[in-house]
């Protein structure tokens, strides 16, 4: 297998191992947009097990945790290894407006969707303009012959 030589990759590889030694959790890439009354967070973590993954809310605090564990047999030789293993980390904050109790979440195709759903108080509602003839009684008018 020939493989090609960039001193360029393995300086930045070189130095993101450097900087990476506390092996902290690392974070994971997210999207996050509004589909109508509810938003759709979509992580990417391709190669974890669907059971580590872990969503916490405390409060207005959501935490996802996930872990990928690295292959460890001792006959394997690593020729490239450049894919993170371990544990990796999203805190958000959510806003005053959601329905934290209908929160949903699944896991397919290495894609993490969480679905965070608006509250009822927090949904676009129309509000009545009334004017202030609607709240007047207007006297009726009799007309007196003399």
């Amino acid at each position: 297998m020939a493989m090609s030589w960039d001193p360029f990759r393995d300086l930045d590889r070189l130095a993101a191992s450097m900087i990476d030694s506390s092996r902290g959790p690392r974070m994971m890439p997210i999207d996050l947009h509004r589909d109508g009354d509810h938003y759709v967070l979509s992580a990417d973590l391709p190669g974890v097990d669907p059971g580590s993954i872990d969503i916490d809310v405390d409060g207005q605090l959501m935490t996802i945790r996930a872990e990928r564990t690295l292959r460890n047999d001792e006959n394997v030789r690593w020729l490239v290894h450049e894919r993170p293993s371990g544990s990796f980390l999203r805190q958000l904050t959510l806003g005053e407006g959601i329905d934290t109790t209908g929160i949903s979440a699944h896991y397919d195709n290495g894609v993490l969707s969480v679905i965070i759903p608006v509250s009822e108080r927090a949904k676009p509602r129309k509000v009545e303009v009334r004017s202030a003839t609607d709240d007047v009684v207007t006297p009726e008018v009799t007309s007196s012959g003399s």
